[in-house]
């Protein structure tokens, strides 16, 4: 960071960030009129006065000391360099405005509608940390009075004091994905709403609808629990009446439109539907208390030889003797099956393997059986490498075994005939002696083939 013309200190925004970050790089004023050799004396720490601002006017040397002067010399290059900062304006690119107005926008990082992409909601952090308050534990101002609001002004939005205030009941055993659906839309039929939830007793439940596998006090809890509700009334009306309206200062009443006839009526919400404070909710498909009981009592067997094997006592199950003793045989039969079932898997494991392997074994034999007679014909076949060596080796023994025939130009010599031997008053020549006879065969040539050899 340098200096600017005139002396004065670089006060960009750039240099503010320096010097926010890493005061101790500020680098001593010159003297062309900016005195003081402080690192804070002419800091432009994002246009507030460093400290020789705030300790102005502390009492100087008497005299006109040099340390007076000094401070006195800090205060006005401090008062200048908030006169230069007052009329600066904050160094911003266009790529930092588009930016700005693209995070206006609804959308995340800066989308817009246009881009398709839905915009986040705010987390709402109340009544997920402890579990919702019952009725009679709360305190209600009723200096305040209690003025209904019509379902257009609920829509368009109340003010945070005042929610718009719903009212969902229901009998909530073994509480369900079908519950908490039902009581998020209740949750989120408005802007802003204050759901409360009505909980029936184990009396009215049996009186009115039936058994229930969960007591009041565990179905209490459950609906406590759940993240969408903000008050829970704990034994509440089978019918809803205008003073339990009143008394918990109730909007609107949410349920499924569905008529639920129960009580001797044929629709307990008509007189609700009637007033205008009915808001209708959607029932999950699929998914009931009923539907659950339902599974249970047609795989009863399974589930009570699952408890049985799980350490449950017959007693506690409700299960006699012989049928205990059934259901423990049932175990050990299914147990056998199992096993030879995992047999058969495994059976049929080996033998596929046995089957991949013996196609493996079966192609290699084969390629190997084609090289084999490939390699035996190219040495044994009728042009084969065997025939031409037995060839090349008869050529050299019949070059062997013939004699040299002696040169046409070499001189012949004549023998001069030995004197024959005459018998005695015989004109005749002696008879040769087979010796002779077989010298003279000896001497005639014979010219020899090569398939006369063969």
């Amino acid at each position: 960071m340098g200096e600017t013309g005139g002396g004065f200190p670089d006060c960009s925004l750039t240099a503010i960030l320096q010097q926010a970050v890493n005061p101790a790089a500020i680098p001593p004023f010159g003297s062309a009129g900016v005195p003081g050799r402080n690192a804070d004396s002419g800091r432009c720490f994002l246009g507030r006065p460093g400290p020789f601002l705030r300790s102005a006017r502390r009492p100087v040397g008497v005299g006109g000391s040099g340390a007076g002067r000094r401070l006195e010399r800090r205060l006005r290059a401090g008062q200048l360099l908030l006169d230069v900062l007052g009329k600066m304006e904050p160094p911003t690119s266009s790529r930092l405005n588009s930016r700005k107005r693209r995070k206006d926008g609804s959308g995340p990082n800066g989308a817009t509608e246009l881009d398709g992409i839905p915009a986040k909601m705010s987390r709402r952090s109340s009544g997920l940390r402890e579990p919702a308050p019952f009725s009679d534990e709360l305190e209600i101002d009723y200096s305040k009075p209690y003025i209904r609001v019509t379902y257009e002004e609920a829509m368009r939005g109340t003010p945070l004091d005042r929610p718009v205030r719903v009212y969902a009941d229901g009998i909530f055993d073994l509480f369900h994905s079908g519950h908490a659906r039902a009581l998020m839309q209740a949750k989120n039929l408005f802007p802003n709403t204050y759901l409360i939830v009505g909980v029936c007793s184990d009396e009215l439940t049996h009186n009115f609808k039936g058994f229930t596998v969960m007591n009041e006090n565990e179905r209490y809890d459950a609906v406590q629990h759940c993240r969408y509700v903000d008050e829970v009334v704990r034994n509440a009306p089978w019918t809803l009446t205008p003073e339990f309206l009143a008394e918990h200062r109730i909007d609107f009443v949410a349920h499924d439109d569905i008529p639920y006839s129960s009580a001797g009526s044929d629709d307990v919400y008509k007189h609700i539907k009637e007033a205008g404070m009915f808001a209708p909710t959607q029932r999950t498909e699929g998914i009931s208390t009923s539907d659950i009981i339902t599974r249970i009592v047609r795989d009863y067997d399974v589930y009570a030889r699952r408890n049985l094997q799980r350490g449950y006592t017959a007693k506690e199950l409700n299960v006699s003797f012989i049928n205990e003793k059934k259901y423990h045989l049932q175990e050990r039969v299914d147990k056998v099956k199992k096993r030879v079932k995992d047999v058969e898997e495994k059976s049929k494991e080996f033998v596929q393997k046995v089957e991949e392997k013996s196609i493996d074994l079966i192609q290699k034999w084969e390629e190997k059986s084609r090289e084999f007679i490939g390699n035996f014909l190219e040495m044994f076949g009728p042009e084969g490498a065997l025939k031409h060596m037995l060839k090349e080796g008869k050529g050299r023994m019949l070059q062997a075994i013939s004699p040299k025939q002696s040169p046409s130009s070499s001189p012949t010599h004549d023998r001069s005939p030995s004197p024959s031997f005459r018998w005695p008053f015989s004109t005749k020549t002696p008879p040769s002696s087979p010796a002779n006879r077989s010298r003279n065969e000896s001497a005639v040539t014979y010219d020899i083939s090569e398939d006369e050899e063969d």
